[in-house]
């Protein structure tokens, strides 16, 4: 096995290699994508990692920008002290770096094509691993359209690498472990937060409570955020739902209306009303599974884990040769589980490639077996608690906006259905859902569960067809001056 080497010996990369053939290519940079890339690179794999971000982290070890940290100074919490501990151990390896590439296609026989700084760029590699992370699930409500009505996952990102608050007074609404986490990380940025309506019931939470204790600190510091948020004075309602959010003069009214245990809103329930600069509102989050549908890798669909998700082994091997899938995009785990599966994944392509040997893998992924499967009890415990009910989208208006691309509501979506429509891609052609910019990443699931209402399971309403680009790009940056008086016409074939 190789070691590290020299500090940046693997360097951001260069348009040099563009054509060049790598061993393992891995496609984001949370922590499941540098734990594999580290492990792999560690036993001699020639690694490329690449993702949209100018640094590592994703989504919860995100870097602040180089001029908010040298205000900022030393990290100050768990996730940015982690955060930069995994960004210099990245530095220091030998894995070539990639970053601020928005990767729009990957076809088979691993081509992965990008919009880089100075263009287009493409690579080919022997193995890849998807460490895509997730897309916030948010269940249509009237108003949830308007401006000030953003995600959990947006606040997050405005507090933790702006140093934004997203409102000076927010609404935190939905379900799971962000709604603490942001209605404090509000409260501790100096903002106020008008209550937080959480989706979940208190039996719901006591249920968890044996599988948390398998990350003590997490467990510790979610107890401090809601310590801080009762302190405030900030009103928590358990099972509790925004009935609707409407603009009253420059700010948000927003009336409440409490739900069932199956979270579906009980009519004659009290309905409280708030007023808020802005919305955060999230129910969940749903693996981001793109590029191992563009692939045809075979998906089973675990509710419990976020939804459709890759079937894989228990070495992060998914059903394509040479594919490998891990962290939250291939279940909903958490930050510290996707370290830890990143990590056993690498290894695996390790041994796939021929770097190391079934008892050097066996030797180096055993332990870290141990730890995954403690952590990813606790990942479990939170996924559970996101995962959504059927009286959720039972309770969408039939005329809310269900696809905000399109414009198409509920309504045109239950005609459709009565049409004769029986499944997700049949109801995109007809009624355009899921044909926007976001490509269904807002509407997929709301819709897929109006379908399976329908015709009886999430697996009979099927599976969007993922195609390129997976992100909106700008043809222009792919094709740059070309004008259409450029392109070679052949010359007429002799009859």
């Amino acid at each position: 096995m190789r070691g590290a080497g020299p500090r940046g010996h693997g360097g951001d990369h260069g348009s040099g290699k563009l054509n060049r053939e790598r061993e393992f290519l891995v496609l984001g940079a949370g922590p499941a994508g540098v734990g594999a890339a580290l492990a792999a690179a560690e036993c001699g794999v020639e690694t490329l990692i690449v993702d949209t971000a100018r640094t590592s982290g994703g989504q919860v070890y995100r870097a602040m920008p180089e001029q908010f940290r040298a205000a900022a100074g030393a990290p100050d919490n768990p996730d940015q002290m982690l955060g930069a501990r995994q960004r210099e151990a990245l530095l220091e390896s030998q894995v070539e770096r990639a970053f601020g590439r928005k990767v729009w296609s990957v076809t088979p026989g691993f081509r992965v094509d990008a919009l880089g700084p100075k263009g287009p760029e493409h690579w080919r590699c022997r193995a890849l691993m998807a460490a895509t992370g997730t897309t916030e699930r948010i269940i249509p409500f009237p108003g949830w359209t308007l401006p000030g009505v953003i995600g959990l996952g947006a606040a997050t990102l405005l507090l933790k690498s702006q140093m934004i608050l997203p409102g000076s007074r927010t609404l935190v609404a939905g379900c799971g472990p962000l709604l603490v986490a942001v209605a404090a990380g509000v409260l501790k940025a100096g903002g106020s937060v008008a209550a937080v309506l959480d989706l979940s019931g208190p039996g719901d939470w006591l249920k968890s409570v044996p599988a948390m204790t398998a990350q003590p600190g997490l467990l510790l510091r979610g107890l401090r955020w809601l310590g801080a948020i009762r302190a405030a004075g900030v009103p928590v309602l358990s099972r509790e739902t925004i009935r609707e959010v409407r603009p009253k003069g420059e700010r948000l009214e927003l009336i409440t209306q409490p739900v069932d245990a199956e979270r579906r809103p009980i009519p004659t329930g009290v309905r409280t009303v708030f007023e808020a600069d802005c919305v955060a509102v999230g129910h969940g989050l749903v693996p981001a599974t793109e590029v191992t549908r563009l692939l045809q890798a075979r998906h089973e669909f675990r509710p419990e884990r976020g939804g459709w998700i890759a079937h894989r082994d228990s070495h992060c091997r998914t059903t394509v040769e040479g594919l490998f899938a891990a962290g939250d995009s291939a279940g909903i785990s958490g930050a510290a589980a996707a370290y830890l599966e990143g990590r056993i994944a690498g290894l695996t392509a390790a041994l796939d490639l021929g770097r190391i040997d079934a008892k050097q893998h066996r030797e180096m992924s055993t332990p870290i077996a141990g730890r995954l499967r403690r952590a990813a009890r606790f990942g479990a415990a939170m996924a559970r608690l996101m995962a959504l009910r059927p009286g959720q989208v039972e309770g969408v208006d039939g005329d809310t906006v269900v696809c905000r691309c399109e414009d198409v509501t509920r309504s045109e979506i239950e005609a459709a259905l009565d049409r004769g429509a029986c499944q997700v891609n049949q109801l995109k052609s007809w009624t355009r859902c899921g044909m926007g910019p976001c490509q269904g990443r807002m509407c997929g699931e709301t819709a897929a569960s109006l379908v399976a209402a329908r015709v009886g399971s999430r697996e009979q309403a099927g599976l969007w067809t993922a195609r390129a680009p997976i992100r909106p790009i700008d043809l222009e940056a792919l094709y740059g001056d070309l004008a259409y008086v450029d392109i070679p016409i052949p010359q007429e074939a002799p009859l």
